[in-house]
């Protein structure tokens, strides 16, 4: 009768024990099938709370106001557009966990995709109105195109802010605010994030605009998600000089992270070749590791021959003053 008493008893509390819980805050684009965070729950015996906190700037933001409690363990999602803000904040962890050397470095995190910043156009629209695509930046300020082009604010959006970069990379920083001016005054639209831009205001959504900034990749999520089978994507990329950014997003630890050891762990779960593989038909970035296959679908997508992507100690030094600039030259 005792033992099954401290039986019972011992049952009991076993079942009150919970599993370690790991918060992982990410952008609101983060998506993996769900059978993949489920293995690394089922393996590690801990639970993964994901924050979605809007944008990736949004997110950097968020991280900043809280660093005196954490509201996340690990981050996913800083790129090397917002890498530099973090650090200067000092919001991530020194010690990040050591994994295989790859040519897309992030400092101070470890890489994990990439991809590359650029405009979208709707073919329909275009056709329909019988209308020449731009062959430059400059392009896009004259009155032929006025009205067509949505971008999202760099201030709150690391894809708009790897257009601002490349646009200072290409023109120079006095002549690419001058240009960034005139797009204003040929009805230049700007939104807070990617999935406004991309899914309210791009005509191919039911929006007005039919030129977007989004993603090299983009024309291949159309394929892919299409309800009937295309042989060709009914977007393409205007991978313009100037308007061409390689952005390297990775993960890092958080400073005051209560999960360390599953942190390490988990950021070597996006590593692995499961998540390399899903995380191009999920977040329609290239994978880092090395021997990845690339998804069929893909051949809808280009690989920019050049991309005008800064030096990641420029951005680090400059992007404040920039983002204050751009905010004074655009939005007032």
């Amino acid at each position: 009768m005792l033992q099954r008493r401290l039986l019972a008893a011992l049952l009991l509390a076993l079942g009150t024990v919970q599993a370690a819980e790991l918060r992982v805050i990410t952008h609101s684009s983060f998506e993996l099938p769900k059978e993949l965070i489920a293995g690394f729950e089922r393996q590690t015996g801990a639970h993964v709370s994901v924050i979605k906190a809007g944008d990736a700037g949004e997110m950097v933001n968020k991280l900043i106001l809280t660093r005196a409690n954490p509201v996340a363990d690990v981050v996913y999602g800083i790129d090397n557009t917002l890498i530099g803000k973090a650090r200067a904040a000092d919001i991530l962890d020194t010690r990040q966990p050591g994994l295989p050397a790859v040519k897309e470095v992030l400092p101070g995190a470890v890489s994990i995709d990439y991809g590359y910043v650029t405009l979208n156009y709707d073919k329909a629209w275009f056709a329909s109105h019988k209308k020449a695509l731009p062959k430059t930046l400059d392009d896009l300020t004259r009155p032929e195109w006025r009205g067509l082009l949505v971008v999202e604010n760099p201030a709150t959006s690391s894809t708009g802010l790897g257009f601002l970069l490349s646009t200072i990379e290409q023109l120079g920083e006095d002549p690419a605010f001058a240009f960034w001016g005139r797009l204003k005054s040929n009805g230049l639209k700007v939104v807070k994030s990617w999935s406004e831009a991309y899914n309210t205001e791009f005509t191919r959504n039911g929006g007005s605009r039919p030129i977007v900034l989004s993603y090299a990749t983009s024309p291949a999520a159309e394929v892919f998600y299409s309800k009937t089978k295309q042989s060709d994507s009914p977007t393409g990329n205007l991978l313009l000089p100037g308007a061409v950014f390689r952005q390297v997003e990775g993960a890092a630890l958080l400073k005051g992270g209560k999960q360390r050891e599953l942190g390490e762990r988990f950021i070597a779960f996006l590593r692995s070749v499961p998540v390399q593989q899903a995380l191009q038909t999920s977040m329609w970035m290239y994978p880092v590791s090395d021997g990845v296959a690339l998804h069929p679908v893909y051949r809808f997508a280009q690989t920019p021959r050049a991309h005008q992507s800064p030096s990641d100690e420029r951005i680090r030094q400059q992007v404040p003053g920039w983002i204050s600039r751009w905010t004074r030259t655009v939005l007032r």
